[in-house]
């Protein structure tokens, strides 16, 4: 019986600790691109899953060279706020690129002020990134395969690091696609080394075009910045083919849902082709909304209904959610469930959190906090905030709080060795602390009029603090 017991017990402990994480994603990959309409598409699909973690890009000559596509891709995530994604640059330069003109004009965000010419090299990122993280990636070619095969050659701990190439191509068999014959010692070295290739082919299945009308209506009501740069991609294209078809997308949705694709395989190289034209795009919607994993851990969606709420905040819960999303708003109602009052700190330790987490594009429970709000209120309650926005908690033995200097409501965060300092902008923390400062002298913290002020101001200070303009972020190392 003792053996019995013992056995159970270690099964347990396995169980426990050597299963998956809830909250970690099945898919670490690194994009390389050459800065296709496409890849806008492709891209965003990836940043909106969060069964997806991005670890960084590079960009290759193809459709554009690869400093111009260098420029569209920072101008992208900055616009997402994902500016902590490392991007690199192959410069090897062995192909013209014809710049594409539909390329070339597509607007992927701000270009003004990014420079190419001081960004890091390719090689330089991709060893950063398989040094720091443990799990094997994909690393996914949505045009030539020129970065990988130089890497392998260049960088030895890469072909350790990856559990296989994912590329965007015409085929096993075909030697005249472009993507091929952008460097063609590249795809043929690839095609015969030992790390399993997975082509996957573009969307061919029906006569209509893959972005048709029912789907951009249905990708139009979603309500992130992932679906907004698929709808404005889409729209740019002016109904040209590579605005309407789907080539390089099909990976995003292969390394999802593989059974949506007939794959034949021959050594180390799997020819796949689309096969489901529903379910593609009905699981492009789903990717694009962000439901490949749970996103919770005891309910299955949280209440977006205004009536669920007490009057006071109700008439705010649209806007809340229209303006700063979900993940926001249940962190903020959470947070202040276990403050146990509605706080204005809490609240802005919350959208702290959800900043960072935007800013390394990363999901919960992934990064070391160290808080600089020391132990006491008011500022200190932004811990708390932070803690649920983040999943950085003692328990999980991710969050410090420094208390032996002057408290400020700012943070330090650190994901894969690089850390950033997020701080509320002073002008705003001399305002709530003189308000909160001014409700306590007139009425004191004894008073039901002083918690009742204070629950107003902080759902003010929700509906109208946007996390985007209220911090100033500085990079530690």
């Amino acid at each position: 019986m003792k053996r019995l017991l013992t056995i159970v017990f270690a099964c347990f402990l396995i169980s426990a600790t050597g299963g998956a994480h809830p909250w970690k994603p099945s898919h670490y990959v690194i994009i390389d691109t050459d800065g296709g309409i496409d890849d806008i598409r492709t891209i965003s699909m990836l940043l909106a899953s969060p069964d997806v973690r991005l670890l960084a890009i590079t960009v290759s000559d193809g459709a554009l060279p690869a400093a111009k596509a260098y420029v569209k891709i920072k101008s992208l995530l900055n616009s997402f706020h994902h500016e902590g994604i490392p991007v690199g640059i192959n410069r090897s330069g062995k192909f013209k690129s014809p710049e594409f003109e539909g390329a070339l004009l597509a607007k992927w965000g701000d270009e003004k002020g990014i420079d190419a010419t001081s960004a890091p090299d390719f090689g330089s990122v991709i060893s950063e990134v398989i040094t720091v993280e443990k799990t094997k990636i994909s690393f996914i070619c949505l045009g030539s395969m020129s970065t990988p095969y130089i890497a392998l050659r260049n960088i030895p701990e890469f072909g350790s690091r990856v559990k296989d190439f994912i590329w965007s191509a015409d085929g096993a068999d075909d030697r005249a696609g472009f993507n091929y014959n952008v460097d063609v010692e590249s795809s043929s070295s690839m095609l015969e080394q030992e790390i399993p290739v997975r082509i996957v082919r573009k969307y061919r299945l029906d006569d209509s075009v893959f972005w048709g009308n029912e789907l951009m209506e249905s990708v139009g009501r979603i309500r992130n910045p992932y679906a907004v740069s698929i709808v404005s991609s889409v729209s740019q294209a002016g109904g040209h083919r590579f605005g309407l078809e789907a080539t390089d997308e099909m990976t995003a949705l292969f390394i999802h849902y593989p059974e949506l694709f007939i794959c034949k395989t021959l050594d180390n190289v799997s020819d796949c082709i689309p096969s489901d034209p529903q379910g593609l795009r009905e699981n492009t919607i789903r990717i694009l909304k962000g439901e490949t994993v749970p996103r919770n851990q005891v309910i299955k969606e949280f209440p977006a209904d205004p009536g669920f709420y007490f009057d006071d905040l109700s008439g705010s819960v649209t806007a809340i959610l229209e303006r700063y999303g979900i993940d926001e708003f249940s962190s903020c109602v959470l947070s202040n469930e276990l403050h146990r009052h509605l706080g204005v700190f809490t609240v802005i330790g919350v959208k702290m959190g959800i900043r960072a987490r935007e800013y390394f594009a990363t999901g919960v429970d992934e990064f070391h906090v160290t808080s600089l709000a020391g132990s006491t209120p008011p500022i200190s309650c932004f811990n708390d905030g932070i803690q649920v926005s983040t999943g950085a908690t003692p328990g999980h033995g991710l969050l410090t709080v420094v208390n032996d200097q002057p408290a400020l409501p700012s943070a330090e965060f650190t994901y894969q060795n690089r850390t950033i300092r997020l701080t509320l902008k002073p002008e705003l923390a001399e305002k709530v602390l003189s308000e909160l400062k001014e409700i306590n002298f007139v009425y004191g913290l004894d008073s039901n009029t002083y918690w009742e002020l204070v629950r107003k101001n902080s759902i003010k200070y929700w509906l109208s603090m946007d996390r985007h303009e209220i911090f100033i972020i500085e990079a530690v190392k």
